[in-house]
């Protein structure tokens, strides 16, 4: 190799100080569309009611799940909106990077709609399961935030798909990700008899909802396919029926003319005037 041949007598070279075998961007790489929006919601309400006393007991008293009569436990945005509030900076770091680095193995193997419609769900399940039982009088009624129900839902799934997934605990202990799943509900199961109860409860209906999503997923195709078939069927057979009767009110146009026709008649001739304008738009 000449003196001309070496990197840094090329243009545009910069030169590396350090380690340069793995970079950042490698190590992080940018999470997909609604893994990242939902990172970023929940960090700007985060510092929203944090830099601001008054904001932050208005996001609770308003928008945290709150079953402490039937009143609020049926005001139906908090299951949803309790999601994106967070107690401290650990809430809020643990849930965001459990959720970028698997949201994001689901986000990608699902798509962002399927995805989307997964956390919230398994988040609204949570908040929902835990009002029912505070109304009973099983646990103690109090404000509940945080996304950490939808969390343990995507932990369950990606394990249930994924159980062989190695995952390193701490960067440095490699564990399957079934056994991480496990630990997980372990610790909620455990947590049930402390202090954050209602928590706990959480993280568990989030994740008996999402293992019942996955499980049901091949019996809630066949009922969709089923469902399509006899709309298909249903659609068919109103058209067939149509038919038969725009060729009898044609006839009667035909003998006495338009005249002739009744209300109901018109409306048939008018209704399959629409079916065809709708047939022939491209």
């Amino acid at each position: 190799m000449g003196l001309y041949d070496r990197d840094y007598t090329q243009q545009g070279y910069r030169p590396q100080h350090g380690y340069s075998g793995v970079s950042l961007r490698s190590l992080f790489p940018k999470p997909p569309n609604i893994v990242l929006r939902i990172i970023i919601i929940n960090v700007v309400i985060f510092l929203a009611t944090a830099i601001s006393g008054h904001i932050a007991g208005i996001a609770v008293s308003w928008f945290s799940v709150f079953p402490q009569n039937l009143f609020t436990a049926i005001q139906l945005w908090r299951p949803i909106t309790y999601q994106f509030l967070h107690a401290d900076l650990g809430h809020i770091l643990w849930n965001m990077l459990w959720l970028y680095f698997f949201g994001s193995i689901l986000e990608r193997l699902w798509g962002p709609r399927k995805f989307l419609i997964f956390y919230l769900t398994c988040g609204a399940v949570g908040g929902i399961v835990y009002s029912m039982l505070a109304l009973l009088g099983i646990m103690s009624a109090g404000s509940l935030i945080g996304a950490s129900g939808a969390i343990f839902g995507i932990v369950v799934v990606v394990a249930i798909l994924f159980p062989k997934l190695r995952v390193y605990v701490w960067g440095i202990f490699p564990i399957p990700m079934m056994l991480l799943a496990l630990i997980c509900i372990l610790v909620s199961l455990l947590g049930l008899r402390g202090e954050n109860a209602g928590g706990d409860l959480c993280h568990l209906a989030g994740a008996a909802a999402g293992a019942i999503y996955v499980f049901s997923e091949s019996w809630r195709a066949k009922w969709k396919l089923r469902f399509k078939a006899t709309k298909w069927q249903k659609d068919v057979t109103a058209e067939r029926k149509l038919r038969i009767e725009v060729d009898r009110v044609l006839k009667k146009v035909h003998d006495h003319g338009i005249h002739a026709l009744t209300t109901d008649e018109k409306r048939i001739l008018k209704k399959a005037t629409k079916l065809e304008q709708f047939r022939k738009k491209p």
